[in-house]
């Protein structure tokens, strides 16, 4: 029997063009660049099922040989794909990724659009709406729902997103949100390092005051609250969430009720960042799953133990290119984790 999902993923599904190490993949020559399936809500959802945490992943796709590899990933991995839609006009996304020597990724434009968008800004609310809250509903017996702020891009996308986010509020699931900024997303020409724009950040921050977990970049602390200390973001927020501010190689600091700390990234040689903070995300999860009460920060050592463990999922996933390919087993973590010493 397979078991009921505890996570839900909502979002996009995606291949990541990653261009040679200092290219541009929309120039390079076809034998230097590297498709990889990707896409922060499929990442987390594959991440998971590899960690062994069931999972469904919550998105649309484009009936193509994008959307076939996907729909071969999602078997493969045992991601529970009952809410997938398939988009029978709009492709699936192809994102284009240069990377610098240093194995640091940039998000710019995309490629593959026919002149309609791409599948997964078309996610339709109703059919979502049914899969989760129907007879025998992803919802039933489901713990969180993690969702990002890409949907919040474009109308159907954003629709469907809201749905979601009132149905697993009143099922008593919480809420995980990822921030994950993507300027290109908003605004086709839009710098890839450039800040959300005052409405773009009213709709973040309407989000993010549903949450119980937030996991944010140290950047993205900054634009939307001002700050980057992870207490200031949770104070910020109506429901006083969990705060997760990642930064890259310094180190990581959260608040988890009363239990604040930081702890320096490991030390590993990188090959690609490309789904780093995905694996990351999906390790909190994981271990959140299994010890819910952490959440609440009475048990600050175990608190440290969550953050290590992911940490170290996205240690694993750096050393190897794509972001789903490396992404390790928990017993691969356990092993990474007994040889690896980490500076608290």
């Amino acid at each position: 029997m397979v078991a009921s999902p505890s996570v839900l993923c909502l979002g996009e599904a995606l291949v990541d063009r990653l261009g040679p190490p200092g290219g541009d993949p929309a120039t390079a020559d076809p034998d230097q660049i590297d498709d990889r399936l990707g896409g922060a809500p499929a990442n987390v959802a594959c991440a998971l099922a590899r960690l062994g945490t069931p999972v469904a992943f919550l998105g649309r796709l484009g009936q193509d040989p994008i959307g076939e590899a996907f729909a071969g990933l999602f078997a493969g991995r045992g991601v529970n794909t009952a809410a997938l839609q398939w988009d029978p006009r709009r492709p699936s996304r192809v994102v284009l990724v240069r990377r610098d020597r240093q194995g640091d990724r940039q998000f710019g434009g995309f490629a593959g659009d026919r002149g309609d968008g791409f599948a997964d800004e078309a996610l339709e609310a109703e059919p979502l709406a049914a899969a989760l809250a129907g007879d025998g509903g992803l919802l039933h017996g489901a713990a969180w729902l993690l969702v990002g702020t890409i949907p919040l891009a474009r109308p159907a996308a954003a629709a469907a997103l809201r749905r979601a986010v009132a149905l697993a509020a009143a099922a008593g699931v919480a809420i995980a949100v990822d921030v994950n900024w993507r300027p290109t997303f908003w605004d086709g020409a839009a710098a890839p390092d450039a800040p959300p724009s005052e409405a773009q950040q009213q709709l973040i921050l309407e989000l993010l005051g549903q949450a119980a977990l937030v996991k944010c970049a140290a950047e993205e602390a900054l634009w939307l609250f001002g700050r980057t200390s992870p207490e200031a973001v949770r104070q910020a927020l109506p429901r006083r969430p969990a705060v997760v501010v990642t930064d890259g190689a310094n180190p990581v600091r959260w608040t988890f009720g009363a239990a604040t700390g930081e702890l320096a990234a490991f030390l590993v040689a990188v090959a690609d960042t490309t789904g780093a903070g995905d694996a990351f995300t999906a390790g909190v999860l994981h271990g959140l799953c299994a010890r819910p009460s952490l959440l609440r920060g009475e048990d600050p050592a175990g608190v440290v133990e969550l953050i290590r463990f992911a940490s170290a999922c996205g240690a694993l996933v750096c050393q190897a290119p794509g972001a789903i390919d490396p992404q390790p087993s928990a017993e691969a973590v356990a092993g990474f984790l007994s040889g690896h010493w980490q500076r608290p």
